[in-house]
Order: structure tokens, then sequence, then C-alpha cells
């Protein structure tokens, strides 16, 4: 299945700030993780950047998020982080993997359809967000 043969992505979200970071990390990421780097660049490029305020709903990141899987049915809660938070079996996801790329940005009741590594299409469907918990650091 080709790109061109998808349904159309959802619209999606980004505050600014969650934008600057993950577009350095995008770059920086380019040359060990090439595949989710570009499908990173290319959300990026069609999220419209909105201001915090405005992200009451919206997948960021630090945001606990409740996704469907369309191919098994099964229901997954995660936390989306950066790669150096990340943690699976504590529910904490990287945003550096085709998940947390397909997750950033959406809202309740929005599915993503993507084309994995191998080839076949995947989609997941947001059933719940809740609000981002920044850690101090952030």
């Amino acid at each position: 299945m080709s790109r061109s043969s998808l349904p159309k992505r959802p619209e999606i979200h980004v505050t600014a700030g969650d934008y600057d970071r993950l577009a350095a990390l995008a770059d920086a990421a380019a040359d060990a993780f090439p595949a989710v780097a570009d499908f990173l660049a290319d959300e990026l490029d069609r999220a419209q950047i909105i201001e915090a305020a405005a992200a009451k709903g919206v997948v960021q990141m630090h945001s606990t998020v409740t996704y469907r899987d369309a191919a098994s049915g099964e229901e997954h809660t995660v936390t989306l982080v950066y790669p150096e938070e990340a943690d699976i079996g504590a529910g904490r996801l990287s945003v550096l993997t085709p998940v947390g790329v397909a997750l950033i940005g959406l809202r309740k009741g929005q599915t993503i359809t993507w084309i994995t590594p191998s080839g076949k299409p995947r989609n997941l469907t947001v059933m719940r967000v809740e609000p981002a918990v920044r850690p101090a650091a952030a």
C-alpha cells in the first residue's frame, strides 16, 4: 500500500515549545533512525502551531493517552515522552517511535493511518487524552 492510497491524515496541533524541541530531535535522529525521523519531520511540517493554553485535549509531550490499535482491537495507555525518559514497562513511550510520532498532536476520536517500515498500513484511534504533566526540569 502506498502513502497516496492512505486515508487523509487528520489535522494535528503542536505547541510551540514542543515543536521546537521535536524539530531538533528529528534533525538529531536523522542518521540513526531515518524512517522515524522523517515521519516526525513530516508530521511537524503539517502541524498547526498552537499556544500551550489552547492545547487542552491535544496529545502533547508528557500527555497520557489511551489509543486503540485497529489491527488488534486492543487499547493501550501510555505517556508520551522524549527518548531519554522512555520506559515502556512503566508506560512511558518515546516520541521517537512510529506510534509515538503517530500520536503527537491528535485529539480524542481522531484516527491516523501510516505505513510501517514493513510496508503495511497501521492505524490508531485516540480514545482519551489526559493533560500533560511536565517534569520539573522541562
